[in-house]
């Protein structure tokens, strides 16, 4: 509360400076109240900022990074990115990337979206961009603001969807093919099991070359009906729903029950040579087999895409020293650049052309692999090839 007034402070005012004081007084209680409300504000503005999650930077026209929000501090830590380029920083390159969203929204004006994959600490992620153009500074200067939205685990859960419709799919084919085809294989091999046996009663009636011939078709014929119920066998296995628990798994059988079905693949491409070596030794493990084929198909068929002409694959099943059981995969093809490397095991990134695979394969293999406890690592070389090797635990480990 102020002093009050004394008499001798209105004796020395005079009364046109009374008058100005009282109006210098209320504009100070209206700029105190007007204060009040901007402060109400911005902390309002500050606190729906802080409920973004999605980082927020804001560039100059030659992409230097101006301001960043807090998550871009949660994602950089003890980095003070200001001043610096953001194709530096973000990509470490020393000019603007391709297709520069940034870029677009000054150029046309508008807001630009796109999606982009860049290492944040020690693993690659996923990010949409939306590049949106701010209204021109005093000084003519354009600012643009980015918004970085971390999109990995959609695209995670997207590839892991789309595996699982693909294999619903295969399932609903191999079941009808299942009833389709044993029906007639049934009465095939009846009849062939059939004549067999009334072989003996004309034995003695026509020649031995006529009747080794006979006797060489019925078995041929029962033999290939077998084979074909092995076939629909073996793709049921990969359309097997995910086990509530694991069971004990050889992964040699796993391997051989997948180039049985692989095996025209392996035919069509004469000049590539398989070489298999199985350990007759290799401990069982605990996992899902319906998954591990899921695993050992998508790296076979992506060796067999990477070899060309006289290309060399090798299969190759090992104890290791922890008791778990290793696999390699091994191909002699054109190999994978060192740029891209890192990015293989990430969702929806391939290699291939279109219309020869989406990217969901090997991304698959890691979440597989990851959930059995499992590692999986890749080397390669431009022009000599590419090796995979998977470490899964042995049920002792």
């Amino acid at each position: 509360m102020s002093a009050p007034t004394t008499l001798a402070d209105l004796i020395g005012i005079e009364h046109c400076k009374l008058g100005f004081y009282q109006e210098l007084q209320r504009k100070v209680e209206e700029l105190k109240h007007s204060n009040r409300e901007l402060e109400k504000k911005r902390q309002e503005f500050k606190g729906l900022l802080d409920a973004i999650t999605d980082m927020m930077v804001v560039l100059s026209e030659d992409l230097k990074i101006q301001s960043v929000n807090h998550i871009f501090k949660e994602w950089y830590p003890d980095t003070d990115p200001k001043g610096q380029y953001c194709y530096k920083f973000f990509r470490d390159r020393d000019a603007p990337c391709d297709g520069c969203p940034v870029l677009k929204a000054l150029d046309r004006d508008e807001i630009c979206k796109d999606s982009c994959i860049h290492k944040v600490g020690d693993k690659f992620r996923h990010f949409e961009l939306i590049a949106s153009p701010l209204k021109t500074s005093l000084t003519g200067e354009r600012n643009v603001l980015l918004f970085k939205r971390d999109v990995t685990v959609e695209k995670e859960f997207q590839a892991q969807f789309y595996q699982a419709e693909k294999m619903a799919t295969v399932g609903a084919l191999a079941a009808g093919v299942a009833h389709e085809i044993n029906n007639p294989l049934t009465a095939i091999s009846g009849f062939a099991e059939g004549l067999r046996r009334r072989l003996g009663r004309i034995h003695d009636k026509v020649d031995d070359d006529l009747y080794n011939d006979f006797q060489e078709y019925t078995d041929t014929i029962i033999k290939e009906c077998l084979r074909c119920r092995d076939i629909v066998r073996t793709l049921l296995t990969f359309s097997r729903p995910m086990a509530s628990s694991l069971c004990p798994v050889n992964l040699n059988d796993c391997i051989n029950d997948t180039l049985f079905i692989l095996k025209h693949h392996f035919k069509e491409q004469h000049k590539v040579i398989v070489k298999i070596e199985l350990d007759d030794k290799l401990p069982l493990i605990m996992g899902d087999e319906s998954q591990l084929k899921q695993v050992i198909i998508n790296l076979l068929t992506n060796a067999l895409d990477a070899s060309g002409e006289g290309g060399t694959i090798l299969i190759k099943t090992y104890p290791d020293e922890t008791g778990g059981a290793g696999l390699i995969v091994k191909d002699s093809g054109c190999g994978i650049p060192p740029e891209l490397q890192d990015k293989l095991f990430e969702p929806f990134f391939t290699t291939k052309p279109v219309g020869k695979g989406i990217g969901i394969g090997l991304s698959t293999c890691y979440t597989i692999v990851k959930n059995h406890n499992g590692q999986i690592s890749m080397t390669s070389e431009v022009g000599k090839g590419t090796t995979f090797c998977i470490h899964l635990p042995g049920i002792s480990e």
